[in-house]
């Protein structure tokens, strides 16, 4: 039973718990580093490492999408970010590198993005990651997903990202024709993706639409403003877990199929990420740590999607601090500090082996202590 706390007369919250509170417990066995695979699938597509790039400006643009995918990520670019605005973004990009936090950060994005989108840079971009020779996976919000469906598709994907900052399978609305998941996906002959989610009944629903990977999370972290904002705060550890629970109970609705689950905040290190995957998530999506790496085309400077909305922006400018590395080193060390923040899949990898688990869907079973 979910613990339950009576918060006044009338009204109750249940506890949840975010990554911090938790910790993984060894098992009876250990298993050799160099047995451990941390491979995953999603529908026909393999990935090395689990490891999804969080479709922020600041960290995905063509080239580092594919340069994630050549390291054994999935590298997601944003259709409605820089690069299909811009012909050239880079100056933008290099001047967005170079504000500091005094600056007024927030006018600054919303400006930069108030440039209309333009079809035909869609297909510019999704060509360049062609090119690349890897997976190809674009993210869209809902509101937009109509509308720019049609020169995505066109353009020739693999794997299509439907994400907000909170996505349900059942949008209303007086005024606009709303988003259908269901129909949408199911009119498609690729991968669809969609979130964010945060309790157990949303995840079913999103699983219900076909989807076959859910994003649990809204991409919180300490620059995230979307408490402040909403008034939402997700407890990362419970919100995987509920996703998880809810995961299993439509792979014996529908006889077997299995959805993925990816989650989206409260992640920094490497630490984090195996705590996220005992949780039962199937992958993470990494945004800011991915700007710490030499390729980032902001050049360390952090800002997550929603930043720069027009209207009520949901996420501070973190300024521009130095590299830690390459991405390849970042991803898979050697490290040279003890913070978890550099061979991130390696500590992965070292945890899993610490557990005695020779994979990640063995790993998903590993026993976790609640200590604060």
């Amino acid at each position: 039973m979910r613990d339950v706390v009576e918060i006044g007369l009338g009204k109750t919250a249940q506890r949840g718990y975010h990554l911090d509170d938790i910790a993984i417990v060894p098992s009876r066995r250990t298993r050799d580093v160099d047995d451990v695979s941390t491979g995953w699938q999603l529908d026909a597509y393999q990935f090395g490492i689990p490891c999804v790039g969080h479709p922020s400006d600041a960290t995905m643009s063509p080239a580092s999408a594919v340069r994630l995918g050549q390291l054994g990520g999935l590298g997601v670019l944003n259709v409605e970010g820089l690069w299909t605005r811009y012909e050239n973004p880079t100056k933008v990009l290099e001047e967005l590198a170079g504000l500091d936090e005094e600056a007024r950060t927030t006018k600054r994005l919303q400006e930069v993005y108030a440039e209309p989108i333009r079809p035909d840079l869609i297909t510019e971009r999704v060509r360049e990651l062609r090119d690349g020779g890897g997976t190809v996976a674009v993210r869209v919000s809902p509101q937009h997903t109509l509308a720019l469906a049609p020169v995505i598709l066109d353009a020739g994907v693999d794997i299509l990202v439907i994400q907000g900052t909170i996505v349900s399978a059942e949008h209303v609305s007086t005024t606009d024709e709303p988003l259908n998941l269901k129909e949408f996906i199911a009119d498609l002959d690729l991968p669809v993706i969609v979130g964010g989610c945060t309790d157990y009944k949303t995840a079913l629903h999103l699983m219900r639409t076909g989807a076959a990977g859910v994003i649990v999370g809204i991409g919180g972290d300490e620059w995230s403003t979307t408490e402040s904002v909403l008034g939402i705060r997700v407890p990362m550890a419970t919100a995987i877990a509920d996703a998880a629970a809810a995961r299993r109970d439509y792979l014996d609705e529908t006889g077997g199929r299995h959805v993925h689950l990816i989650a989206d905040g409260d992640i920094r290190t490497s630490g984090d990420i195996a705590k996220a995957l005992g949780c039962g998530a199937d992958a993470v999506m990494l945004g800011e740590p991915l700007s710490l790496c030499e390729e980032a085309p902001a050049g360390g400077a952090w800002w997550h999607s929603a930043a720069s909305h027009p209207s009520l922006p949901r996420g501070a400018f973190e300024a521009a601090g130095e590299p830690l590395g390459s991405m390849e080193r970042l991803l898979f060390g050697p490290a040279d500090e003890p913070d978890g923040q550099l061979n991130l899949f390696g500590g992965l990898r070292r945890a899993m082996a610490k557990c005695g688990y020779r994979d990640l869907k063995e790993f998903q079973k590993v026993s976790l202590i609640l200590d604060r």
